[in-house]
């Protein structure tokens, strides 16, 4: 199974499924030199745990994170990273009447077409588990973005369903994203969001939403023309994400609403001497590469697959069964 690497100078590689030993990754890439411990990244993966609130899946990992290689005496060596953190609260047992069938819009069915096998215990490799790994690995970049090159990277919950926020992207922090159990900064938008996703699942459906992505404070020059431009690298790791059904830079699709005198981003010059731009349609590139101004992008999430509802599907034998998620 290929695909399970991203990245060029920074190349990581995530490895385990949801109901295994462990989960983790290898991070080939990092510069040597960078005061790196497991404590700039716990932090970072007890913000995305499970079972912090209501409105989170409850099941209960302490997701304690291992550096195993890769640093010495608390930098990194420029050698390969290996993080490990293991299963704790893997209920195999509680999957045992699936095993046999396809879950609507799960992966079921293709991972059994495509290899002729798969691992039913949570849904194994394509679970969001997997993102624990991705999480311990961008903290890593994270952490020399922010250190090295000043960049700061903040992203919130801007919508969920026909909820929307207003947020300023220019001066949100984390702070402001982690007041709230959903992580939206625009507080009286939030608590309407937490009703409406407790009223979904008192129900026993679910709904998706959208994340924002805000990079601020980058270098202009990132990124090359054609096929390596700056938004298509970042569509790419976006797409790869467990239930992302679409992703959007910039003014996105509304910028097919505007004219070009509307969504042309005007030159100027910043009394600091810096060129920038009066406006940001564009989300701080042009021809696939930045242009200084910030980064912004958004990210949409299906509903989450599994629900509390009866579904009709087949098996692997091709008969309709009726399935329930307990």
């Amino acid at each position: 199974m290929p695909g399970n690497s991203f990245g060029q100078l920074f190349r990581i590689t995530t490895f385990g499924e949801s109901h295994g030993g462990s989960v983790g990754a290898v991070v080939d890439g990092c510069p040597p030199g960078l005061e790196l411990s497991e404590s700039d990244i716990q932090p970072e993966l007890d913000r995305r745990k499970p079972g912090q609130s209501a409105i989170t899946t409850q099941r209960n990992e302490a997701d304690n994170i291992s550096i195993l290689s890769g640093t010495f005496q608390g930098k990194t060596t420029g050698t390969p990273i290996l993080l490990v953190a293991q299963n704790k609260d893997a209920r195999s047992q509680d999957y045992g009447d699936l095993k046999d069938a396809y879950r609507p819009s799960h992966a079921d069915y293709t991972y059994t077409a495509k290899y002729g096998l798969r691992d039913w215990r949570g849904s194994g490799r394509a679970s969001a588990r997997e993102t624990l790994a991705r999480v311990a690995s961008g903290a890593i970049a994270a952490k020399y973005l922010r250190d090295k090159l000043g960049i700061e990277i903040v992203s919130y919950v801007e919508q969920v369903g026909e909820l929307s926020s207003m947020v300023d992207i220019g001066k949100v922090s984390r702070s402001d994203v982690d007041r709230t159990i959903i992580r939206c900064p625009d507080e009286k938008a939030a608590q309407k969001m937490i009703s409406l996703v407790e009223q979904v699942r008192d129900d026993g459906d679910s709904i998706g939403g959208i994340i924002r992505g805000v990079i601020r404070k980058v270098p202009v020059g990132l990124g090359e023309p054609v096929f390596d431009k700056f938004a298509a690298d970042l569509g790419k790791a976006m797409l790869s994400l467990n239930a992302v059904k679409g992703f959007e830079f910039g003014s996105g699709f509304a910028g097919v609403k505007m004219r070009g005198s509307e969504h042309n981003d005007e030159f100027y010059l910043e009394k600091s001497g810096k060129v920038g731009t009066r406006t940001n349609h564009s989300g701080g590139t042009q021809g696939g590469i930045t242009n200084g101004e910030i980064v912004h992008f958004r990210v949409a999430f299906k509903p989450v697959a599994t629900i509390m509802r009866e579904q009709k599907t087949l098996n692997t034998l091709n008969q309709t069964v009726t399935l329930k998620a307990s």
